[in-house]
């Protein structure tokens, strides 16, 4: 597929452009595409042979840099202009949302109407000007419109849901949570946390107890337990696993050279650390990214039979314990530049046919960071994965990170860079507040969604990911935790 970029481009957008894929299918993941700027075309090379959506980043007056797809598009040797088409798609996306939720009863507000007209209207002006370079002006005023307008259109869909549930029950039994680890909390910020939270995540991170082989250290996580037990907060423990090899001790890399041999030493761990706290614990995430490859594994099936492996021995601990496994980039980022069987979304499918009693899939949410992480999206993009995913017919777990500084983070891990795109303005305490509200409102008003996860709680001690915690690496509370409070007592327990 060619597509026609604007000539007046910056250089910084044109460089982006070359983590542009095709994507298709029924769950609408990306397929292994080449994409070469050259000029001012976008050239895109893939083995599939069928029609698919071009999905691109680009700059959205007032929403960032997103990743934006089209509509459906067929190969042809002329060239497609890319403004008008990713404007195409976005209008498509939002005219499709509204008759789907018109349908199932939304009602929506004049000025919400008045905002998709007026984008079709505009849109419609960028297609009968093409290809002149006015139609691209035209393309970006009617995206910009098309973004404000899904915005509005999922915050009437989410207070919409909300008062039907409140109906119901005045107060929702989804867990809000965090990820805490130890030293992770000082007295001034314990009732804050439990203000917030009405859970806690542990991961329990193996390089950290048992960072010599044969020498463990558990009396911190028994006082986290503790203390999260003495706050009457449930726990979650986990993941235990993270498939991108964050957590494992360096020792292990020393000995363990094949998968089976790897998988009897990962096993162990989990066995030990389970047992240790089935008592208190019932909830285990038993891995992160299961879908990742690279480190652990790299096939499907490889990471399909450790993942399944790792949950056996969980269960072999209780069978009444509940289990959950991860999903990294659930859009499929890495499918663009990876030779790869399964879509994220097929891996969940395949994992639930195994007949693994899963509790929920965890979906990880984390933006603008590089390599896990997603590229940026809107809210109505979030809405129609969580959707896809529940598909599966099984409850869902949502992990939310995003970053609210783009200063050198020398706590975090290395390897991750913010050069994923951006939502809104980029990067403050307040951009991330304000992203944290509408995200994690999203994911709480969704019936199947059982649990709602922050990342990380503190930016004061090591972590994975470049500042997205909720406080920061001076001990000051961001917005984002007092956002995040306001949900918790407007609508949960």
């Amino acid at each position: 597929m060619i597509l026609q970029l604007p000539r007046d481009m910056p250089a910084l957008a044109r460089e982006e452009l070359e983590r542009a894929s095709v994507a298709g299918g029924q769950d609408y993941m990306p397929y292994h595409t080449q994409a070469i700027v050259d000029d001012n075309q976008l050239i895109l090379h893939r083995s599939v042979d069928e029609s698919g959506c071009v999905v691109a980043p680009w700059n959205v007056n007032g929403a960032g840099r997103l990743m934006v797809g089209s509509a459906t598009l067929m190969e042809r040797l002329a060239p497609y202009q890319l403004a008008v088409e990713l404007a195409r798609g976005k209008i498509n996306q939002l005219r499709g949302q509204t008759s789907d939720w018109l349908m199932g009863g939304l009602l929506l507000p004049d000025d919400l109407a008045a905002l998709i007209q007026g984008s079709t209207h505009i849109f419609s002006r960028a297609v009968t000007q093409a290809p002149a370079p006015q139609a691209e002006e035209e393309a970006q005023r009617a995206l910009a419109l098309g973004f404000q307008a899904s915005e509005k259109l999922v915050g009437a869909y989410m207070n919409q849901v909300f008062q039907v549930r409140h109906l119901r029950q005045p107060h929702l039994d989804t867990a809000l949570t965090c990820r805490l680890t130890p030293a992770a909390l000082g007295d001034e910020l314990d009732a804050a946390f439990a203000d917030t939270f009405n859970a806690v995540t542990l991961p329990f991170s193996w390089a950290d107890i048992e960072p010599e082989e044969g020498s463990y250290r558990w009396h911190e996580w028994d006082e986290l337990v503790n203390w999260a037990l003495q706050n009457n907060l449930p726990i979650l423990g986990g993941p235990l696993v993270d498939f991108s090899g964050r957590g494992l001790p360096c020792w292990l890399w020393e000995k363990q050279t094949d998968l089976v041999s790897l998988c009897g030493r990962l096993t162990e761990f989990v066995s030990q650390t389970v047992e240790r706290y089935q008592e208190q614990i019932k909830t285990w995430q038993v891995t992160a990214a299961s879908n990742w490859a690279g480190v652990l594994a790299l096939a499907d099936e490889e990471l399909l039979w450790l993942t399944v492996r790792l949950a056996e021995a969980v269960k072999q601990c209780s069978s009444d314990l509940e289990l959950i496994v991860g999903i990294a980039q659930p859009w499929g980022d890495y499918l663009a530049h990876q030779e790869r069987n399964q879509s994220p979304f097929l891996f969940a499918d395949t994992l639930v046919r195994t007949g693994l009693r899963l509790a929920a899939i965890n979906l990880e949410v984390l933006m603008a960071v590089s390599p896990r992480g997603s590229y940026c999206r809107d809210i109505l993009d979030l809405s129609r994965l969580l959707d896809l995913y529940a598909i599966l017919g099984m409850p869902l777990q949502v992990t939310l990170g995003y970053p609210s500084s783009s200063l050198a983070d020398p706590l975090a891990d290395s390897d991750q860079k913010l050069d994923a795109g951006q939502w809104r303005d980029g990067f403050t305490p307040e951009v991330q507040g304000e992203w944290a509200t509408l995200f994690a409102g999203l994911s709480i008003c969704k019936p199947y969604v059982r649990t709602v996860e922050w990342m990380s709680f503190r930016d004061t001690h090591p972590h994975q990911f470049p500042h997205c915690g909720l406080v920061d690496g001076a001990g000051k509370v961001k917005p984002a935790l007092r956002f995040l409070s306001h949900l918790r007592a407007e609508h949960l327990k």
